[in-house]
């Protein structure tokens, strides 16, 4: 009995491996072995990364608060502390973009929070 490869799904499998693979360099655009990997180790970085993004922009907003509050004569700690004693409800993505922005208005939340 001759042996049975199923071509058709290895070839579309081997297809959508170097479709994935499109603008690798060299080998690793054109090899099914060398893209397998490529693609593989490629999706495993994107995994962690979109993860890794969220904690990156959360430090870059704590670091824009903390630079604003500096500048109105408090720290990013006190600021947070005072604002959740006054129930005041607001992120740290839009209050960095205040405070980068448009700093009357951080400025106002500061007074209402020091008050």
């Amino acid at each position: 009995m001759p042996r049975s490869q199923n071509k058709v799904a290895s070839h579309r499998r081997k297809k959508r491996v170097l479709k994935e693979a499109k603008g690798y360099y060299g080998a690793r655009s054109k090899v099914y072995t060398v893209a397998k990997y490529s693609v593989e180790k490629g999706l495993t970085h994107a995994y962690r990364d979109r993860r890794l993004k969220k904690r990156v922009y959360r430090s870059l907003w704590i670091t824009r608060i903390n630079a604003a509050a500096r500048l109105k004569g408090t720290t990013y700690s006190k600021l947070m502390g005072a604002l959740r004693k006054k129930s005041v409800d607001i992120n740290r993505k839009t209050l960095a973009d205040l405070a980068y922005s448009n700093m009357e208005a951080f400025d106002e939340i500061v007074k209402l929070a020091n008050s």
